[in-house]
């Protein structure tokens, strides 16, 4: 401001006072010096805070030489920007379970699949609510899984599944179904029981509740096996009658088992089986007889040597007996005997026959006679179709015959009629299938 005042002096001295220039100059000049003031000292303070503006990021601090002044960018901080969370993968595998996942009534006569598209299987696990695996088999390509038979009615089943796709991306499928329960179904009665000791004719008899019509898928779910082994078949007598045996008769000591696999195996149209379980039983000492009625003696061999001689009587001209090959089936220590249940009128009614054991469906018997004289024994052939061996009433003489076979004899015992002048005896009348060829019995299989 020095160079104003000198003029305003100068002017002073020349005019005496303040002229009106100067004074316009003085109102103009001021205003100039005061903005350029103010902006020396922007500058300045650029310059001196040019060193925080330098701090911050980015930013420059600068003076100009004509007063301009600096900007300074740099003090002003940037906004970072947000970190974006990347969305995740999908896998492009995708996991169809057959029967669908919620079913309530699926099929059981089907195999449970499990199918992956995009992917390949790593592991496929099926089970029951008890954690019993369902086996199954995956394909070569693996992309799917099948079971190895179908599941079991009337049972909840679950499935997990893991497959990847070519990216190793992982799908999970879980599902859980059960199985519908059939509304008809069968049953096999079977002879003999599980855990009894048997003679070397007793073949394995199974009798249906139902007629069977798909033979070939029944007797496939049925094994007969036995230890030391033999070849066993079955032979069809009906379509509710299913017989096992060997060609021969059983070694004594033989051990064998029946696996009955019938559950939901369809018999018949929409008939299916029920009963899934094991049979086992043991052929006992090996002992047959036979009874020749025209020598009137039943002679006995037990594991090869002869055990006993008996007199008997057969049935008369009148009543013959069947002859063949007969299996005892049932023992009676006492029983009655009606002729009316077999056809005969009222031929006979005796309350208290003793030591009975039955050889027949129809009817015939090897038992105690005490009615009869005892020389009938040994030399007449008197009876209605029976065999009978000297006893007593009451059947408690152990010295009789009748009493001493019985005695000796068990369920499975093979008793031979030769001689009977009758034909011989159905294979189909009781127990008697040995009574039938190897191979016609062969050709009765259904396999």
């Amino acid at each position: 401001m020095g160079d104003v005042t000198a003029r305003e002096g100068r002017g002073r001295a020349a005019g005496s006072g303040w002229s009106r220039r100067g004074v316009l100059a003085g109102l103009i000049g001021a205003p100039v010096l005061l903005l350029a003031a103010c902006n020396d000292n922007k500058s300045a303070e650029a310059g001196a805070g040019g060193t925080g503006g330098s701090g911050g990021t980015g930013g420059s601090g600068t003076s100009d030489a004509g007063g301009t002044g600096g900007t300074a960018t740099g003090g002003a901080q940037p906004t970072p920007s947000a970190t974006s969370t990347p969305t995740p993968k999908t896998s492009a595998a995708v996991i169809t379970v057959t029967p669908a996942d919620g079913a309530t009534a699926a099929s059981f006569s089907e195999p449970v699949r499990v199918a992956v598209a995009g992917g390949t299987f790593s592991t496929v696990k099926v089970a029951d609510s008890t954690g019993k695996a369902l086996a199954g088999e995956l394909s070569a390509d693996g992309t799917l899984w099948t079971s190895a038979a179908a599941p079991a009615s009337g049972t909840k089943y679950t499935v997990a599944a893991v497959a990847f796709d070519k990216e190793k991306l992982e799908a999970d499928a879980n599902a859980v179904f059960t199985t519908a329960t059939p509304a008809n179904t069968f049953v096999g009665y079977f002879t003999p029981e599980d855990g009894s000791v048997v003679g070397v004719g007793m073949p394995v008899s199974i009798n249906f509740s139902k007629a069977v019509t798909d033979r070939k898928a029944v007797q496939q779910a049925i094994t007969v096996i036995a230890e030391p082994g033999v070849e066993i078949v079955g032979h069809w007598f009906s379509s509710t009658r299913l017989d096992f045996r060997p060609q021969h008769y059983w070694a004594k000591g033989t051990k064998v088992t029946v696996k009955l696999r019938l559950k939901d195996v369809q018999g018949a149209k929409g008939v299916y089986g029920t009963q899934s379980k094991d049979v086992r039983f043991t052929i006992g000492r090996a002992q047959t007889s036979v009874a020749d009625l025209a020598a009137k003696k039943l002679t006995v061999t037990t594991d090869g040597q002869v055990s006993a001689v008996y007199a008997i009587s057969g049935g008369s001209p009148e009543f013959r007996t069947w002859g063949g090959k007969m299996v005892i089936t049932e023992q009676y220590q006492q029983t009655r005997m009606n002729s009316q249940t077999v056809g005969l009128g009222s031929e006979y009614d005796i309350p208290d026959v003793p030591h009975a054991q039955r050889l027949s469906t129809s009817g015939t018997f090897i038992h105690g006679n005490y009615w009869s004289p005892a020389s009938t024994f040994g030399s007449q052939n008197t009876s209605h179709g029976c065999v009978g061996l000297r006893d007593v009433k009451g059947g408690q003489d152990a010295s009789a015959d009748g009493y001493k076979f019985f005695k000796s004899s068990m369920i499975g015992d093979v008793v031979e009629v030769a001689n009977s002048g009758d034909k011989t005896v159905a294979p189909s009348n009781g127990l008697n299938g040995w009574n039938m060829g190897w191979a016609e019995w062969k050709a009765g299989s259904a396999i």
